[in-house]
């Protein structure tokens, strides 16, 4: 194996380790439902815990693979098309409104809070592609 491809593939960000833990951690909550119920004294609450947990360290895999960078918020210099990508982010966080909405309103089997957490993460892409629409529009430097 030549050097330089063993400098180019070590220098890479490990996002795998994040995406099987989360994946793991998302699973338990979802379908096996092993929990304890220490420190809260509630094991329900300890399984939503270990559930954010996984939604954020698949997030953070996701970053790390997009990005090939260590961090959490994706800066507008990163992006390759900012105002093609922004508005499927718009696009999307619409639908996971919405999607929030319809679990909110009807009983699917999911946990209680977990049109809270959807709409959450809508609200938060929401938000973020405002500022980049903004951003790269009628707040530009140019």
């Amino acid at each position: 194996m030549p050097s330089g491809l063993a400098v180019s593939v070590s220098s890479q960000v490990e996002w795998r380790f994040h995406a099987v833990l989360g994946f793991v951690l998302l699973l338990n909550t979802l379908i096996t439902k092993i929990s304890f119920s220490q420190p809260w004294g509630s094991e329900t609450f300890t399984l939503g815990v270990l559930g954010m947990a996984g939604l954020f360290l698949l997030y953070v895999a996701w970053y790390r693979f997009t990005f090939d960078r260590k961090g959490l918020v994706p800066w507008l210099d990163q992006w390759d098309n900012p105002a093609k990508s922004s508005k499927k982010e718009f696009t999307v966080s619409l639908f996971v409104i919405i999607m929030a909405y319809f679990i909110g309103q009807y009983n699917f089997p999911l946990p209680n809070p977990t049109a809270l957490i959807l709409l959450l993460i809508g609200l938060l892409m929401l938000i973020h592609s405002i500022y980049v629409i903004l951003s790269i529009g009628i707040l530009a430097d140019d």
